[in-house]
């Protein structure tokens, strides 16, 4: 059975800023989307037996407080909405863990990682969500500091979810299709990433863990370009190794929304059998689909046994 990590879900005092953030789609499946992200039982754990799924661990659908201007209401709202995720985790304990969802408005303050200890001490949480920029500000910016030294001594990994740019590149103008998941977030993400690696995060922090969806956002094809371009530049700052080797160490990536054995072979290439792991990006993929994929996938069974569930087990120090 599959451990799956991308599985988003919504509780009512956040409903507000995902409706005003969700993708252009029909009424619909506007209105099958909204009621399958509220539901914690028996829609969801029909998916996730379709999917194989004999864990899910579940995330808040962003863009959730990181929308929310006032830090002082995001704050709020982020530790309301954590204990009622933990409150339907501690339901069925056996078939869902949670990640914390945080306010990054206040860095300085350290808001964000005395909420991501809470989290994880007292809800038992097995990491963190956060979706992309927070009003603009990314998590390269100096005055993290504070969150990225207890996310490293709590040991737990942070996944790297896509948001919306916070100014729409001139290329996406005029062009809606491509807004969003179609190309938008795996532009915003993987660069999202890239800022941490060339403003010397894992270098301050080494034992960071990081996860992408989308199997790497892109960046499994780019390690040797990385590295020759770094290189290349002249008046950078400094890194004590190349980009490549932050990647390889400190980067994990799901199958979320890649049910494709292209991407898959360029991850397990890129990064290496133990940094792949397997998710649905529930409900916004098929289980079914994923499901099929991750069990037919050209890998061999120790490589799948690895990125169906054994990843993610030792990453997150998830019992049996």
């Amino acid at each position: 059975m599959n451990i799956a990590l991308e599985e988003h879900c919504i509780v009512p005092c956040l409903s507000g800023y995902l409706e005003r953030a969700m993708p252009k789609v029909s009424p619909g499946a506007h209105k099958q989307l909204m009621a399958a992200l509220a539901d914690f039982g028996d829609v969801r754990l029909a998916a996730m037996d379709a999917g194989g799924v004999a864990l899910a661990v579940l995330s808040i659908s962003g863009p959730g407080v990181q929308a929310e201007p006032d830090p002082a209401v995001a704050i709020k709202l982020a530790r309301e909405a954590n204990d009622l995720l933990a409150t339907e985790v501690q339901r069925r304990p056996e078939s869902y863990a949670g990640f914390a969802h945080l306010a990054m408005q206040d860095a300085a303050a350290a808001a964000a990682a005395e909420e991501l200890e809470r989290s994880v001490h007292d809800l038992g949480f097995v990491g963190a969500m956060v979706n992309g920029h927070t009003n603009g500000i990314y998590l390269d910016d100096p005055r993290y500091a504070p969150f990225w030294e207890r996310m490293q001594a709590l040991d737990v990994p942070l996944y790297l979810h896509p948001g919306d740019s916070y100014e729409l590149p001139y290329v996406l103008k005029g062009c809606d299709e491509l807004l969003k998941p179609t190309r938008e977030w795996t532009t915003e993400t993987s660069t999202h990433f890239l800022r941490l690696i060339f403003a010397g995060v894992f270098d301050r922090y080494p034992r960071l863990k990081i996860i992408l969806g989308h199997m790497g956002e892109t960046l499994p094809f780019m390690l040797w370009r990385l590295d020759s371009r770094a290189a290349f530049i002249y008046g950078g700052r400094p890194l004590k190794e190349p980009p490549s080797a932050y990647l390889k160490r400190n980067l994990y990536v799901t199958t979320s929304g890649q049910c494709s054995n292209v991407p898959l072979m360029a991850a397990l290439t890129a990064l290496g059998d133990a940094h792949v792991m397997f998710s649905i990006d529930y409900p916004y993929e098929n289980s079914a689909v994923a499901r099929r994929f991750i069990e037919s996938a050209a890998i061999r069974d120790t490589v799948r046994a690895k990125v169906s569930r054994l990843n993610a087990m030792r990453l997150m120090r998830l019992a049996a």
